[in-house]
């Protein structure tokens, strides 16, 4: 069995976008185009539609964010509870390393 930080790598170039994704869903639902500018805002990065569109139908074929009713012309997504818990194992992995990280840079 895959353990869930697996799961985000099967995801290829769309990984880091994705994460990206699901970090921007962890605080409640949101459209693209809010998805975007919160990105921007919290990483620096401005993701294209075409990176962040195809992150949605990927994250969304894995069942780990779903789309909501739609407000006009815009639909909102939400993280799922398998996306919530794929994203709480994906960034303690990340903290792991992070800490190594840091105390390799303090001994050199």
């Amino acid at each position: 069995m895959k353990k869930p930080t697996d799961e985000l790598q099967d995801l290829g170039r769309f990984s880091e976008p994705a994460l990206l994704i699901m970090i921007s869903l962890a605080d409640g639902p949101k459209h693209g185009y809010a998805m975007t500018q919160d990105i921007a805002e919290v990483s620096g990065q401005k993701l294209g539609p075409g990176t962040l569109y195809g992150g949605i139908t990927r994250l969304e074929a894995k069942g780990w964010i779903e789309p909501l009713p739609s407000e006009d012309r815009r639909r909102p997504y939400k993280l799922t509870t398998s996306g919530h818990r794929v994203l709480a194992h994906r960034l303690e992995a990340m903290r792991a390393v992070a800490k190594i990280g840091r105390a390799r840079l303090a001994t050199s």
